[in-house]
């Protein structure tokens, strides 16, 4: 992680206080924080939710407050819930005059809210061409230091983090089941849905009061299963 640790190194030159939008059980994030943590005075993690105070993500969120004692942990609505209530999506509850933000906006409110400048984040070329076009503009691959946003991890592959990870002795990140990675409180995964249903029956409980017809995919689920058998 030799290029990562210079990328964050140069930031640190610039600010000793720095955001850090944080997935909590994501493999990029749980490796990035551990790598910026020892080069700044304050991070303040950003967890965008989705549906607020799921047990198996605040394990994740509890276990890097104890971790790392110059870090601070803050919750955001995801920009996504914001069109997810405009629309009425998977029978929530439905506001049709719902201010919408985005990615961009929700960091200057996060910036503005805790004057800090710099915010990092766990993007990498490998995640996808858009990405890939996106940081490859970038100083070190890494650095936009047009908009004061930071990419450390811009150059490494999900085997790399993962590899960090496990010589570190960090936290494992999420899987649904052992087979599917984790790709956030994404409700219309079927494969997520399955995970809360077996290990965190409470959390699906939860995602279920917030959006009724998450429990109808479960049932076609079912349903399919059944007619194949």
């Amino acid at each position: 992680m030799k290029k990562a640790i210079d990328i964050i190194k140069a930031v640190a030159k610039k600010t000793d206080r720095v955001i850090l939008f944080h997935s909590a059980s994501g493999k990029d994030s749980i490796a990035l924080l551990d790598l910026i943590s020892p080069y700044f005075k304050e991070i303040v993690c950003v967890y965008m939710y989705v549906v607020k105070d799921l047990s198996h993500i605040n394990r994740y969120i509890n276990y890097a407050c104890k971790k790392y004692p110059n870090m601070k942990y803050i919750q955001i609505p995801h920009f996504a819930l914001y069109s997810y209530r405009r629309i009425g999506y998977m029978g929530c509850v439905k506001n049709e005059k719902q201010k919408l933000y985005n990615m961009a906006q929700l960091t200057d409110i996060v910036r503005e809210k805790y004057n800090i400048e710099w915010a990092f984040f766990g993007f990498k070329q490998s995640d996808s061409m858009n990405r890939r076009l996106m940081l490859r503009t970038y100083d070190m691959n890494g650095i936009n230091e047009a908009q004061k946003k930071c990419y450390p991890l811009s150059e490494y592959r999900n085997k790399d983090v993962l590899e960090y990870i496990s010589r570190k002795s960090l936290i494992n990140p999420e899987s649904y089941g052992g087979k599917h990675q984790s790709s956030g409180t994404d409700i219309t995964d079927i494969n997520y849905l399955l995970f809360l249903r077996y290990k965190y029956p409470c959390d699906l409980k939860k995602v279920i009061n917030e959006y009724p017809l998450v429990e109808r995919k479960l049932f076609e689920y079912d349903y399919e299963r059944v007619k194949t058998k």
